[in-house]
């Protein structure tokens, strides 16, 4: 079984993801950690994010893997555990530009179906309902209002030590919503079959019972 859940930054899609995988005994596959590890080599390599022909040789020579089960995954780029690194502020100010380019989603895509052939999975992203498996048994587009968003964005940089304020995130979120949704290549949208899960206000364990709810009454309807 296939669970997809897209949504713009913040919503809480991908907390929902980790925790619905691991109560399910499902693989997460998290395709926003996976970006993230592009971004952060990219960075590091001084590799700009319109420089096609720099990202094509990066691509073919770049491992991205994941070991462990929620809540302890691990993120590995080329060998080497880069869970926290892929959190920076500098890797989130940047990951939507590294999402762009077609070489970049092409390789990652094609790496995220090989995964959910070979397991029953959770994902989530920008384009998992739409692009990556638009015939996944369950869709959910998942949001909620910006300022909620800006909220949950603050205690994960808290987490982190880095100090914003929520106008700064808030800035930063409308930002990144208008990349992600503009962009040529898979722009982030609700698929028309996917079920709208509007989070503004719900407690973490409400947003993950959902989910988790509804793959046991449709694995029930299947057995």
């Amino acid at each position: 079984m296939i669970i997809a859940i897209d949504g713009p930054a913040g919503s809480g899609k991908s907390t929902t993801a980790k925790e619905a995988a691991r109560r399910l005994g499902f693989v997460h596959l998290d395709t926003g950690a996976m970006y993230r590890a592009v971004t952060l080599k990219c960075l590091r390599e001084g590799i700009r994010f319109d420089d096609d022909a720099a990202l094509d040789r990066l691509m073919k020579d770049t491992s991205i893997s994941f070991t462990g089960t929620p809540p302890d995954m691990h993120v590995w780029l080329d060998g080497v555990d880069v869970s926290s690194d892929i959190r920076s502020d500098a890797v989130t100010k940047n990951v939507s530009d590294y999402c762009k380019p077609t070489v970049v989603r092409t390789a990652l895509v094609a790496q995220q179906r090989e995964i959910g052939q070979a397991h029953s999975v959770v994902t989530e992203g920008r384009d998992v309902t739409t692009v990556v498996f638009p015939k996944a048994e369950l869709k959910f587009y998942m949001t909620a209002s910006v300022e909620e968003r800006a909220r949950r964005r603050l205690r994960d940089f808290e987490k982190l030590g880095v100090i914003k304020t929520i106008p700064e995130l808030v800035e930063e979120i409308n930002t990144r919503d208008h990349k992600d949704s503009t962009r040529a290549n898979s722009p982030l949208s609700k698929a028309a079959d996917a079920e709208e899960v509007d989070t503004t206000g719900w407690s973490l364990e409400q947003q993950i019972r959902f989910v988790v709810t509804r793959a046991e009454a449709l694995m029930q309807a299947k057995s």
